[in-house]
């Protein structure tokens, strides 16, 4: 049995549907107040019930409390969290999900004698980041390693369908100016959420993963003004750039995006991704085929 936690999420809904097409016993953690539904409906997550129609079985749980996640782990031999706060708000915070969830689930996990553990951090994570969310997920790293438990840690860098597609896309696709911070200069290996998706259900039976930290990233090494460029060729037309300091506040976009593009313009995430995608068996996506998806079909 794997228990996939954040199934609900659009990248745990992949995991899940993956897991399943291969014939494996899948185990979601729901809430009984989730709005995956209705967000599902917007293409910004994955309904509970399209997952047990698809033959996952379905536990009610929440990350907050420890004690009901025993229900969620007995009998699983592998966890595979990617639950976390982003695009949330209110009560989900880096604090109460990216911290002391994943730290409940470790536990609770760990206590239940699961095997394996995978868990979806990100590229850049580090317990002293200024960043909450980051400094979060790197405290449960480092919490992961400590558990005794056989561990995979993904460390994918920015997605293409998060960071291209709301920094670039969307205004590009209204029309409107796009916003940099710094230079847009610096060079980042974007990664689509299905190939962090197929890493991670290839994570649960590969040897290669066991007690590992795999950062993972897409297939080129683009600076953001590469990324304006690429829409520009897909729409047809110039896109206008402006330019803001780092740590300057970006209309239209939530927390904590500024502060994680202001940190990404001190840094280059340049992944050399060959050998671990043949290990893995993992076709990367390009960013044109990802932009030219998008331009067809904005929703998406």
């Amino acid at each position: 049995m794997i228990a996939v936690i954040g199934a609900t999420g659009v990248v745990g809904g992949m995991i899940a549907r993956r897991l399943l097409e291969q014939g494996k016993e899948v185990r979601i953690l729901a809430r009984s107040n989730s709005m995956s539904a209705q967000l599902a409906r917007e293409g910004r997550a994955t309904s509970a019930e399209s997952l047990i129609e698809a033959g996952a079985q379905s536990v009610y749980g929440d990350l907050r409390d420890r004690a009901s996640l025993d229900a969620v782990v007995e009998g699983v031999e592998t966890v595979i969290s990617t639950a976390n706060s982003a695009g949330r708000g209110g009560e989900d915070n880096p604090q109460s999900v990216d911290l002391d969830g994943n730290h409940n689930l470790i536990e609770a996990a760990r206590e239940a004698g699961v095997r394996h553990f995978i868990f979806l951090s990100a590229f850049g994570a580090d317990p002293n980041n200024p960043v909450p969310f980051m400094q979060a997920k790197g405290q449960s790293e480092a919490s992961l390693r400590e558990s005794g438990m056989e561990y995979t840690i993904l460390a994918p860098t920015p997605f293409m369908e998060i960071w291209a597609a709301v920094v670039v896309g969307i205004p590009a696709l209204q029309g409107q100016p796009v916003t940099l911070v710094g230079e847009g200069r610096r060079r980042h290996s974007f990664i689509s959420n299905r190939d962090v998706a197929a890493f991670a259900a290839a994570a649960v039976d590969h040897p290669a993963a066991r007690n590992q930290y795999l950062t993972i990233g897409g297939p080129e090494s683009l600076t953001w003004r590469d990324v304006v460029a690429t829409y520009e060729r897909a729409l047809g037309r110039p896109i206008l750039i402006q330019f803001v300091p780092m740590g300057e506040p970006i209309p239209g976009l939530p927390e904590p995006m500024p502060w994680i593009l202001a940190g990404m313009e001190t840094y280059d995430s340049t992944i050399e991704m060959d050998e671990i995608a043949r290990t893995f068996d993992v076709p990367l996506t390009t960013l044109e085929t990802f932009v030219w998806e998008q331009v067809r079909s904005p929703t998406t």
